[in-house]
């Protein structure tokens, strides 16, 4: 993430036109992503679609890749947010809302290569003590996922442990084998 201001407030943050790549707001600074390079931009579509292809045939929950939240006097752009069916934003004609001003059911965070882990380490930790359910912090060059619970210690899993989502998306199965499964295409 690069520096890009600092010395704003949210609501100035807010009124600035969006960016690409995704501009963030944390502690007065205005952070810039990184732009996603293929393994992170592959992992991050296939959770999003392996999540909805499970939960929006059962009107369980929505996954939304890129998806500004703002929260708890910050406004990031988690790589997936993920929110149960009866709590994401809708307009009074029932379509989506376009802001989304309520933490996620979960936030997964994707580290790139030229990303601090430490940084986003730090993030999930923040989203869970702010009302999130679970983070995920995805690896893809070691293939692991650090899962942060709030009030507990964060868990490193590997290989065939599974994803510790089933709690919040009822039924829902991913080992973290076959998360990074999605970078192989032959």
């Amino acid at each position: 993430m690069a520096l890009v201001r600092q010395g704003v407030t949210l609501e100035e943050f807010l009124r600035l036109p969006e960016q690409e790549p995704a501009l963030e707001y944390e502690e007065g600074r205005i952070l810039q992503k990184v732009a996603p390079k293929g393994r992170h931009s592959r992992l991050q579509y296939r959770i999003a679609e392996c999540i909805n292809r499970f939960t929006e045939p059962r009107t369980l929950a929505l996954a939304f890749p890129e998806l500004r939240v703002t929260f708890g006097g910050r406004s990031y752009v988690p790589d997936v947010a993920v929110y149960l069916w009866d709590r994401f934003p809708t307009e009074t004609t029932g379509q989506i809302a376009d802001e989304f001003a309520i933490p996620p059911d979960i936030a997964v965070e994707i580290a790139s290569p030229e990303q601090s882990v430490n940084a986003l380490v730090r993030r999930c930790i923040w989203y869970v003590v702010n009302g999130v359910r679970g983070a995920l912090l995805v690896d893809p060059a070691d293939e692991s996922v650090l899962a942060f619970r709030p009030d507990q210690t964060p868990r490193a899993l590997r290989g065939s442990e599974m994803l510790e989502l089933n709690d919040v998306l009822l039924g829902f199965a991913l080992t973290v084998q076959e998360l990074f499964d999605f970078l192989r295409v032959r």
